[in-house]
């Protein structure tokens, strides 16, 4: 892997994306222990943050995001408004995608984010049609798909792997690995600790990365989306993380090894990263306390806005439904 030394500005915002997507990913958790406060199944990334911060970040505005149910970090990594995001959680109106996606279905498309799939493994398929759409065109950019270790092993996936192999399409693949799937372990859902292998079988390079370490994961990122960009074909990349709260806000995790909890929460992305530029002179207690501050702010502002939205009203039933709506 080519190492890039990083600029102390993006070391801020990388940093300052981590910390915004866990506070974020906190208070919905927090909601969800209020009934009725939340609608439908939450699905979190706690402990995934560096993946989102790191991947997104070594991309270019014209490249495309695919994301999946664990989504929010990918948006706020992108840009996406926060309380427009929030809204849009809560099912209100004044949500990205006027309360019709909820948290499982989200899309930013004015930020090229195409899509969030809950079908586990269609990702990849759907962003092989994105990447099909950038290569026809002559467009520079590339699509990055997001899918997890259970998604893997799906038929789709080695589908769209093979085909954009074949095409050479800029596809790039990243499995964020975070050792479960639902509540099966990895190794009784995989047959090998090493996912990023599959690739070679399609004649796709394949890389590992510690994807609790987010200047890994940028660095990594930089270099498959510059691989990718060039026209040599698609590229895979296997980040090792770890889920730190069960499938969904409903799973109360009782078949996780706490001892097994507090050894991955030693290895938490933000903490590590937190300690790095505090010994580099990077940033200083003051600063990472007003990130922190800001973030929480933020946040808050997020729920009130959400809170304030009125639900959609019966008149946006056919709305973003149709590319030509239907006179009615």
């Amino acid at each position: 892997m080519i190492e890039h030394r990083l600029d102390p500005d993006l070391q801020t915002r990388l940093y300052t994306r981590m910390v915004l997507t866990r506070t974020f990913e906190e208070k919905i958790a927090e909601l969800c222990r209020e009934p009725g406060r939340m609608p439908g199944m939450q699905i979190l990334a706690n402990g995934q943050e560096a993946v989102a911060a790191g991947m997104v970040s070594a991309l270019e505005p014209e490249d495309v995001i695919i994301s999946n149910h664990r989504s929010h970090g990918h948006l706020l990594a992108r840009g996406a408004d926060l309380n427009a995001l929030m809204a849009e959680i809560m099912v209100k109106g004044q949500g990205v995608n006027g309360g019709k996606a909820g948290t499982l279905h989200l899309s930013v498309p004015d930020l090229n984010i195409l899509m969030t799939s809950t079908v586990v493994g269609a990702g990849p398929l759907l962003a092989l049609g994105a990447a099909f759409a950038q290569q026809y065109k002559g467009s520079s950019g590339i699509t990055v798909v997001f899918f997890g270790d259970g998604a893997a092993a799906e038929g789709s996936v080695h589908e769209a792997m093979n085909l954009a192999g074949v095409w050479k399409l800029p596809l790039l693949f990243v499995c964020e690995n975070n050792c479960w799937a639902g509540a099966q372990r990895l190794e009784e859902h995989c047959a090998t600790r090493h996912i990023f292998q599959r690739a070679n079988g399609y004649d796709i390079p394949g890389r590992s990365v510690d994807g609790n370490d987010v200047e890994a994961v940028y660095n990594l990122g930089l270099e498959l989306a510059a691989y990718c960009r060039s026209g040599k074909g698609p590229a895979f990349m296997e980040a090792l993380t770890y889920r730190m709260r069960g499938h969904g806000e409903q799973d109360p995790q009782d078949y996780v090894d706490p001892k097994e909890l507090e050894r991955w929460a030693a290895k938490c992305p933000i903490r590590g990263y937190r300690q790095k530029l505090l010994k580099e002179g990077v940033l200083d207690d003051v600063q990472i306390q007003s990130i922190h501050e800001d973030a929480a702010t933020r946040v808050e502002a997020a729920v009130a806005f959400g809170d304030a939205s009125p639900y959609p009203g019966p008149e946006t039933f056919l709305s973003d439904v149709f590319v030509q709506p239907p006179s009615v």
